[in-house]
């Protein structure tokens, strides 16, 4: 959900969709294969990439939030993971429609 990067990083100098102010105002703990440096940005956000464990990177949002709920966001492989370890106390599904079919339906 950070970025359309699949592999190594290219370079640093993709930051994400939002542009220098991102919508979370919180640290984000990014789950990848390919390490790459704290992205800090306006805000209050601060984008870390962990090439760890989902337990490893639960743990740093848990001592992030302090106390507080800690949200996990991603695709269905990240949030099977989560499911099938137990982690997960809640669970808000949000659906969209299919802007493609839309798009195809309006021409």
């Amino acid at each position: 959900m950070f970025g359309p990067i699949r592999g190594p990083w290219p370079d640093a100098s993709w930051k994400g969709w939002w542009g220098t102010t991102r919508p979370y105002h919180v640290p984000v703990f990014i789950l990848t294969h390919h390490a790459r440096p704290p992205v800090e940005m306006e805000g209050k956000t601060t984008f870390n990439f962990r090439n760890r464990r989902i337990h490893e990177a639960l743990d740093r949002a848990r001592d992030a939030a302090n106390g507080k709920d800690v949200r996990i966001g991603g695709g269905a492989n990240t949030i099977r993971q989560y499911l099938r370890a137990g982690l997960v106390d809640e669970l808000h599904i949000a659906i969209a429609p299919d802007s493609v079919g839309w798009w195809r339906a309006a021409v």
